[in-house]
Order: C-alpha cells, then structure tokens, then sequence
C-alpha cells in the first residue's frame, strides 16, 4: 500500500488524482489533502477517503472545516498555513506526493517533498520555474524522484530511454518537441484580441482547467513555462527546445533524434492518463480514459507558434536564456497580471505588457536559496501591482 499526500486536491488535478485513486483501493491510500478556500469540496473528499490530515489556508477555513467533519463523526486532523503543507509533504509515513498546487505557493511544499526524498508527481511547473536547481539539487542529494505529470511532460518523459540522466547528447537526443494547442484564439484576429473576456480566455477547446491556467493557455505564457520547466527536468538548453502548434491536442510532445527518429506519445486529452502513468511508474494501471480510437481522428495538423500573438511565450525563453531569478520574476509577474485580468482590472492584451515591464526593470540575481527566489518574487510582484495601478490611474 503506497501513502499519498495530494497537494491541491480542489483542483482540476486534485479531482483527476483522486478519481484515478479510487479506481485502486488495494494499491493507494490518502495520507493526506490540501485546499486553499474549498472547504466544502475538500470535506466532501475528506469524507469519501478518509485522509489522517488535511490542510487549508487559514484559520478560519480550517474552524469551518473542522465542523464539518466533526458533523460527520471524521477524525481527519485539521491544520493550516504554508508549514502545515510543508509537514504533510515530507511526513514519514508519505510514499509519494502530487505537488498540483498552482503558483508560487505550491515551491515550499514541493522542495520539502524532494528534500524528504519522496517520490514527486510534479504537476506545479512553478516549482522548477522559479527555482529549478534548488529542486533539482534537492531530489538528487536525497533521492526523491522527479516524475511529470504535464501532459507534455510526461510525454517526453515517455519518448526517452529509461537509463536518460539529464544528459540530452549521450542519449543521442536533438531536440525536445513541446506541442500546444493553440489555445481558444489561435485563428482570432489579433487585432480583436484587446476585447477578450475572461469567460472567452478560459474556454479551452480541448482541456478542461482552471481559470489561471486557461488563461495562460490562451496567451502561450503556459508553454513558455513548459520550457523553462523541461530545461530543468531534462537538461535540455533552450535551443533545443522547440514549441510546435498541435491544434488537435492528441499527441502530447514528441522528442527528436540524432538518427532521424521522432518519438511521440498520444492519447486523448484527460489529465488522468499522465497521472496514472506517474503514479504506477513503471507500471502501468488503469486511469478510466477511454483507449485512442486512430481511425477517428481525421487530421493531424502541426503549425509554428506566432510570436506577435503570442509574446508572452517569446518573454519565457527569453527569461530562461537570462537565467538565475528572471524565470521567477516572469512567473510572479504573470501570475499578477492574471489575476488582475480575470478581475477584469486590465484587458487580455495587457498581460503581456505588465510581465514585459516587470522583467525589464528588475535586476535578476542567482536562484541560490528560497529566500533568495521568493525576494525576487515578492519584488515583481509588487512591481507588478504598482505597474496596473498606475495603468488604472489613466
């Protein structure tokens, strides 16, 4: 029996994880959940697998759901706050943890899991983003294990040889390719594209997600993260990285080599596939998806990204090329921005704008600490805000 702490459990992540849980009772068991604010989804989940802990946000959230469990006779322990995350990803009792929260919140939990050498399903990008040698260094010293669970990810990680140990030309490895859909406005005239509501960004053709990462989907700054985070998975420079349009959102990534050979992973679109392929690696178990039917599929269609409709991706190589904290300057500044859009503060077209100034002013320095990458955070971030506030003040 393998123990699972599920960081972020609310999410769509979370929900795929646990549907693929369920499907195997006699192999997993929840150890623990975490929610930010849904107290009454992760009650729901707390009373279905009957977790030892589960964690939220605040104090208040954790009073509400400690009534609820009590009222349905649930002895779950009930805590908050970031070291109570932390705690409930590096407990002894812990065989593997789903790192699935989105933002910098879920960095410290994740390096704890890696620094308690546990087995890591790596659904935060923002962990490697903002600080990938830290993680990467810490699953290494103490021998957790660094598993993908992005579709693209984890599709690469498919596409490579089992003995692969970061080190892309000795495994004869040209080229990682990352495949995107293009997201909701892929054929919209840009023009058009300052009038986006945040209900038209978060209409994914293909993947049910959250609002914050739809969003990014939509302007590519998701798969500039994808980049940054399979520079550090796979010891892949960034150019030898390359974002191709998939439209059709059937094969999940592909790598390219030396020999001419390019291996790809398909299969339909649901999140539970990665999950269970990570979960029960190198096994393979059932995760509920239906098998890809090939004779259906009429097309296959590959195109090349359009930067000028997709700057923010063009910003994240940049800030991968750049090094040291500028990745989590670009992540910070996104994720404000973000926010602030889906608060309808700024149009779509803005995103862009607010993370190009913030990466552009701000002196990037070396990722050598957590403390040191969640300064730089805490700087564009407030950079960030200053920056739409006075946009706003026009």
């Amino acid at each position: 029996m393998q123990y699972i702490t599920l960081l972020g459990s609310t999410g769509s992540i979370g929900a795929s994880t646990l549907d693929v849980l369920a499907r195997h009772p006699e192999r997993y068991a929840v150890f623990a959940l975490s929610a930010h604010s849904s107290v009454e989804q992760l009650a729901a989940q707390c009373a279905q697998f009957r977790p030892q802990r589960a964690v939220v946000g605040s104090a208040q959230a954790a009073a509400q759901l400690s009534a609820l469990l009590r009222a349905q006779g649930l002895r779950t322990e009930v805590d908050h706050g970031p070291q109570a995350l932390c705690e409930i990803a590096s407990a002894a009792q812990v065989d593997t943890v789903m790192a699935a929260i989105v933002g910098a919140a879920g960095l410290a939990p994740t390096l704890a899991a890696a620094r308690a050498g546990k087995k890591v399903l790596l659904a935060n990008k923002e962990a490697l983003v903002m600080s990938g040698q830290l993680l990467i260094d810490a699953a290494l010293h103490n021998g957790a294990a660094l598993l993908p669970v992005d579709s693209e990810h984890n599709a690469i990680f498919q596409c490579l040889p089992a003995s692969y140990g970061r080190a892309p030309h000795a495994s004869g490895v040209s080229k990682i390719l990352l495949t995107a859909s293009g997201g909701p406005f892929l054929k919209r005239a840009v023009e058009t594209l300052d009038a986006v509501t945040p209900d038209e960004a978060c209409k994914h053709p293909n993947w049910v997600m959250g609002r914050k990462i739809s969003v990014d989907s939509a302007t590519m700054m998701n798969k500039g993260l994808e980049v940054i985070e399979a520079h550090w998975l796979f010891g892949t420079p960034a150019e030898q990285i390359e974002v191709v349009i998939h439209p059709q959102s059937v094969i999940h990534s592909m790598v390219s080599y030396a020999d001419g050979s390019v291996l790809a992973q398909l299969g339909n679109p649901d999140m539970r596939t990665p999950i269970a392929h990570a979960l029960a690696y190198p096994e393979r178990i059932s995760s509920g998806v239906a098998q890809l039917d090939l004779t259906q599929i009429a097309t296959l269609q590959f195109e090349r990204p359009d930067l000028q409709r997709f700057p923010c991706l063009a910003l994240a190589y940049q800030a991968l090329m750049a090094g040291g904290t500028a990745p989590a300057l670009l992540n910070a500044a996104n994720e404000i921005a973000v926010q602030a859009f889906l608060d309808l503060k700024i149009g779509f077209r803005q995103i862009e704008h607010v993370v190009e100034h913030v990466i552009g002013q701000i002196a990037h320095g070396a990722a050598s600490s957590i403390e040191a990458v969640m300064e730089q955070d805490a700087l564009a971030r407030a950079s960030a805000e200053r920056f739409i506030a006075i946009k706003l003040a026009r």
